[in-house]
């Protein structure tokens, strides 16, 4: 996604522009790295609110925990974010999120379909972070054993 560079997260919500602010985040996320998990405390203020399918966090440093944890468990993971909706101090973002399981099937490229629910501080910060995806088509349905059970059970309850 083509979108503009802004130098610093405190220069784009100066002018008060949540839509710059939101280009600078996306623009973090999609070329998120390891490395760049140490800038985290450019984009999340020291309690932020963090909550996915699978946690639900407060704080700086275990939002730092959750980011580090990814890059442990899969192989190769990035976000690419589809579409953007900005409307007052907050975004939802729609995104696909790549990865190689590292543990198996290791070289099906995976794809999770989500969205993330933004809130941003004053000076342009996230605090609160909502992730939603669908855990059991995601995810669950890729792993073996559990997939086909996951499966079985989706057919039997659309019946």
């Amino acid at each position: 996604m083509n979108l503009p560079s802004i130098t610093a997260t405190g220069a784009a919500a100066s002018d008060g522009s949540t839509h710059a602010v939101a280009a600078h985040v996306v623009e973090f996320f999609e070329a998120l790295t390891p490395d760049s998990l140490t800038r985290l405390d450019t984009f999340y203020t020291q309690n932020a609110y963090f909550k996915d399918p699978f946690n639900e966090v407060r704080g700086l440093a275990e939002v730092l925990r959750i980011y580090t944890h990814m890059y442990e468990a899969l192989d190769q993971p990035r976000f690419v974010v589809t579409e953007r909706i900005v409307d007052g101090n907050q975004c939802f973002l729609t995104w696909n999120f790549e990865f190689h399981f590292k543990n198996f099937d290791r070289t099906t490229l995976q794809t999770v379909r989500g969205g993330s629910h933004l809130k941003f501080t004053a000076d342009g910060l996230i605090d609160f972070h909502r992730d939603y995806w669908d855990a059991a088509e995601e995810l669950y349905e890729k792993l073996p054993l559990v997939g086909s059970l996951m499966r079985w059970l989706k057919k039997r309850a659309a019946q």
